[in-house]
């Protein structure tokens, strides 16, 4: 049996545990909740590109996403960040929903399920 690995724990929670070879993110909010919908998708996906690459992984490996967002008048937004970050040739599953979040200023949250590489 494999030895669970957390990353940047906290009280509450951890960014990152790591199982199995499998790396399951909690889920990424922006760290500047005054951006628009479009800075806000930008940001959290830099996180989470960060957050894998230290557990030995990237976006190619995402096994599922699941999107959070606070309007769905805004959905057009996120998925042009969203587009401009995906892998082309990987693009995860993905599911979107609408959702108030616990910062009434985040528009978006994403949790990520990544293989390691």
């Amino acid at each position: 049996m494999s030895d669970i690995k957390r990353v940047n724990v906290e009280a509450r929670y951890s960014d990152v545990a790591v199982f199995n070879g499998v790396a399951y993110l909690a889920g990424q909010v922006p760290d500047d909740p005054s951006l628009d919908m479009e800075g806000q998708t930008a940001q959290v996906l830099a996180t989470i590109d960060r957050l894998l690459a230290e557990v030995g992984s990237n976006k190619d490996r995402i096994l599922m996403a699941q999107v959070f967002i606070s309007n769905m008048a805004e959905f057009q937004q996120m998925n042009k960040a969203w587009d401009a970050w995906v892998s082309k040739t990987s693009a995860p599953p993905r599911a979107t929903v609408e959702a108030r979040l616990a910062n009434p200023n985040y528009k978006v949250e994403i949790v990520v399920t990544a293989a390691l590489a």
